[in-house]
């Protein structure tokens, strides 16, 4: 998503606008006056998601900024902010074509309310169809996908080959598309197959297509999925499952960029980006006499690494957001909130099936939650009974998901339970640690001698000695 820019002369307006959006995981940028975002209109860069301004600065105005945006963008939301008493600029702005205005001095949630529906109606205008606008669906404010979105950015003129690799669900396809639509080939075809989901009798065909007569049932000439791509990308999906026998001809035309229709003689020249991905780790299948050697680095030359969702968990409010909002609109409904306890719980899930997994939960809260908030125990069961994993330098977060999930399940006494827990972790590790022990372990966890031997009677702790030279 692209940033919401701020525009006001105020300092302080700007620095509680942008600690809010930070918080809320929303990618900004600020100026102090709208010249300054005009000039970076006329510089020809990337165009905001949404626009907030003031509308009196000194120099050029709000509303002239507005008008600078609305001829060269026509799509980007903009709201202004502007003082109660000056409600006839309000009015000038409604007519300039401001998506809405807010009053001065604003609530700070009301404010991130409204950027929230107009990134909605921004994002509603420029995606409404996958192949088209941003593709908003490829979301992340996590270094891992902003190294992702660069490695787009870079690769914007390029033809090269390309290697996307990643775990099931992580969104390797919208990559894909991403690629296709940000490169010179965008206004051609995009056309993506999934190798391992198509028989091995039939992927050859499916691939380079067959002439009449070439097998039993094939009555007609057909062209394959090379000939439909031409002249733009063909997106070949788990490209470690390929028979070894299609290996050998997807290399001849990556090498000499012609191709043979089964049952046909004459050659075709193949002009076509071919961008691969694959779940599995193709060095070791190419150890293991799975992958051809030469056809791995014929596909290696650029490689894209997706992050699995358990890597970026602070894109995960910014994801079920979307996602619950994607589905709202689908269904025609409301979208979904979830509850800031509901909210920490998600963020400390695996999510073995990635994104793919959390848009496919957003769909089934939009559906199955009784109510507008969801709560932890409107999650599915399998999800309330499966606990947060513990992260290293995350471990509040995860106890914040583990006592949500003990509540949302009625267990009694959580505070005793995790309590003990609690105990028992630290002083078995401080025993561990010091050999176990008992007073060394004290000293380190700063309690006292008989302190430390009552626990781990209470605690039915194993081990530990009364001094340093037992």
């Amino acid at each position: 998503m692209k940033p919401v820019w701020i525009v006001d002369d105020d300092r302080s307006i700007r620095w509680v606008l942008e600690k809010t959006l930070s918080r809320e995981g929303i990618a900004f940028e600020s100026y102090a006056s709208a010249s300054e975002a005009i000039a970076r209109l006329e510089s020809g860069e990337e165009a905001p998601q949404v626009l907030v301004s003031d509308i009196r600065m000194p120099g050029q105005s709000g509303l002239d900024l507005l008008q600078e945006v609305k001829n060269r963008h026509p799509g980007v939301p903009v709201i202004i902010m502007t003082a109660y008493s000056d409600l006839e600029s309000a009015v000038a702005a409604f007519q300039g074509g401001a998506f809405e205005y807010l009053p001065k001095p604003f609530d700070v949630d009301q404010a991130l309310e409204l950027i929230r529906r107009a990134i909605d109606e921004s994002m509603h205008q420029s995606g409404a169809a996958e192949e088209e606008g941003l593709v908003p669906e490829i979301l992340g404010q996590a270094p891992a996908m902003q190294e992702v979105f660069r490695a787009i950015g870079r690769l914007a003129l390029s033809h090269a080959t390309v290697l996307i690799t990643g775990e099931s669900g992580s969104g390797k396809e919208l990559v894909a598309r991403a690629l296709h639509r940000h490169s010179p080939r965008a206004e051609r075809p995009f056309v993506a197959i999934n190798t391992a989901a198509i028989p091995k009798d039939l992927l050859e065909s499916e691939l380079f297509g067959h002439e009449r007569g070439a097998f039993t049932g094939a009555q007609a000439q057909r062209r394959g999925r090379f000939e439909q791509a031409e002249g733009g990308t063909l997106f070949l999906d788990e490209i470690g499952d390929m028979p070894s026998e299609l290996q050998t001809r997807l290399l001849r035309v990556l090498s000499d960029g012609h191709f043979y229709r089964v049952g046909g003689h004459s050659p075709i020249k193949a002009n076509v980006r071919v961008i691969a991905a694959t779940h599995q780790n193709l060095e070791s299948r190419v150890k293991d006499g799975l992958f051809r050697e030469d056809l791995f680095h014929r596909l290696n030359v650029i490689r894209i690494r997706l992050p699995a969702l358990r890597e970026r968990r602070e894109d995960i409010p910014l994801l079920t957001r979307h996602f619950l909002q994607k589905s709202a609109r689908e269904l025609g409904v409301e979208p979904k909130r979830l509850s800031e306890g509901a909210l920490k719980y998600l963020c400390g899930l695996e999510f073995q099936g990635n994104v793919r997994q959390l848009e496919n939960l957003c769909h089934w809260l939009t559906v199955m939650a009784p109510g507008q908030q969801v709560e932890v125990g409107d999650l599915p069961s399998e999800l309330r009974e499966a606990p947060p994993q513990v992260l290293v330098g995350d471990w509040e977060k995860a106890l914040e998901g583990e006592v949500d999930r003990l509540l949302a399940r009625g267990v009694p006494d959580v505070h005793g339970l995790l309590s003990q827990s609690f105990e028992r972790i630290l002083i078995s590790r401080a025993l561990a640690h010091t050999g176990g022990r008992r007073i060394e372990a004290a000293q380190a966890l700063g309690i006292g001698r008989n302190t430390i031997t009552r626990k781990i009677a209470d605690l039915g702790i194993d081990g530990g000695k009364e001094a340093a030279g037992e």
